[in-house]
């Protein structure tokens, strides 16, 4: 048996090629009008009557039925005008001076000259940041899930309730950055890093899924939660509300009232539904990790805590500069307004950890997490530049800080140093 070569190939090929020679393909053009033999000047009319049927310098007749001819036709009268108009055809280069987060007619397909270097440099850290759910080994968790006495019925109550919610929360989320805000910004560098964060909250999903799926959960149970389990769906319904207008592919900012609609939005996915929904299920399943319980599900949580951190403090930059670039927006009303989402989060996320710590368990009790939720609901209006509303109240659970703030840390489950960013390139 021979191995067919590629010079085999080529000389079978130019064989075939002198028996059935075929032009080479061009690129659409005008389809030339043929030359007429006559010692008369023929009129537009007898031209246009042999065109038909005469071969084009492209091996193709001009017919009208012709796919490329039609091609070509409906290239010679392309107007460009109408599907950049928003763009100002004609004028000048983008300046920085033209950005602007909302609102902006300037061309948004042209990602420099920056005018927001901390958007880039958000977007840079995400890449950097980078990880995938089956690099966690699963192995002990699966055994440890599997014990009859390896975890305490409180223990389990918390790892469903979080992937529960969590796999829901994402997929949020997700959309919300899709379908309304990626559409309403108007900053192409800040569109970059939202990009990474869709992707980001897509890799939060599967994560939740690897870890369902490696335990053998129960995925109905698990996914659909937050229809069934009341602390769950609360939280859930409260943050869709704020999206059910900017999800109309018909709304558009540009007056005080809709752009403080998108400001609305921002605040409720950005400081509240992932910056204080998300933290008693990760003080919860961290804590676990810390007593090398769960350690796979504690690991992922830990790398997903991370982006989330910096999904909060994107989204509040983008919140402030919106603030400043747009004063009026910001009125005494809409701040108590704001005051009053950021205090209604908080009491859901307290009311949810009652439900999932009724009594004490991984070291903590649902008295302390109500004081850390306290904590950061402070720490998100401070972020904003509003008033604190707990007045006093102090972190509990230092150790969450360090997960968050430290660039490395030793590995609790082993005695190793542990970096998963790409190229250890990411400075906390």
């Amino acid at each position: 048996m021979s191995i067919l070569s590629w010079d085999d190939f080529d000389d079978d090929s130019q064989k075939s090629a002198t028996k059935t020679a075929q032009p080479a393909p061009v690129a659409p053009q005008k389809a030339p009008v043929p030359q007429v033999v006559s010692d008369a000047q023929p009129t537009p009319q007898s031209v246009a009557g042999t065109q038909s049927n005469q071969p084009s310098a492209a091996g193709r007749t001009t017919d009208s039925t012709d796919p490329l001819v039609r091609a070509s036709k409906s290239l010679e009268t392309l107007d460009i005008a109408p599907g950049l108009e928003e763009l100002e055809m004609g004028a000048g280069r983008v300046q920085v001076d033209d950005k602007a987060m909302i609102n902006c007619r300037a061309d948004l397909n042209q990602l420099v000259p920056f005018k927001y270097e901390w958007a880039w440099q958000k977007y840079l850290d995400g890449c950097a940041n980078h990880w995938m759910p089956q690099e966690v080994n699963m192995n002990h968790d699966i055994a440890l899930w599997k014990s009859e006495n390896g975890l305490t019925e409180d223990e389990r109550t918390i790892i469903k309730r979080s992937l529960g919610f969590f796999s829901t929360a994402d997929s949020l989320v997700a959309n919300n950055l899709v379908l309304a805000i990626y559409r309403l910004i108007t900053n192409p560098e800040c569109r970059q890093y939202i990009l990474r964060q869709a992707f980001e909250e897509a890799i939060h999903t599967h994560a939740y899924q690897y870890c369902i799926e490696s335990l053998s959960m129960d995925e109905g149970e698990i996914f659909n939660m937050y229809r069934e389990i009341p602390s769950v769906a609360r939280k859930a319904a409260w943050g869709l509300k704020y999206t059910q207008s900017l999800g109309d592919p018909n709304f558009r900012t540009g007056t005080p009232e809709t752009d403080q609609d998108l400001l609305r939005n921002m605040i409720a996915f950005y400081c509240v539904l992932e910056g204080i929904f998300f933290y008693c299920g990760f003080s919860q399943i961290l804590s676990m990790g810390r007593r090398n319980k769960m350690n796979g599900v504690a690991e992922q949580f830990q790398y997903i805590l991370r982006d989330e951190s910096m999904h909060v403090n994107f989204g509040i930059d983008m919140i402030n500069q919106i603030k400043i670039e747009n004063p009026n927006l910001w009125t005494k009303e809409f701040q108590e307004e704001v005051i009053q989402m950021i205090l209604e989060g908080t009491l859901l996320e307290i009311e949810y950890a009652r439900d999932t710590m009724p009594r004490g368990v991984l070291g903590m009790n649902a008295s302390m997490m109500e004081e850390y939720l306290k904590f950061i609901c402070n720490r998100r209006l401070v972020q904003l530049g509003l008033p604190e509303q707990y007045p006093g109240v102090n972190n509990p659970f230092q150790w969450m800080s360090e997960m968050m703030d430290l660039r490395k840390e030793k590995n609790f489950f082993e005695t190793r140093v542990t970096d998963y960013q790409t190229g250890g390139a990411l400075s906390w």
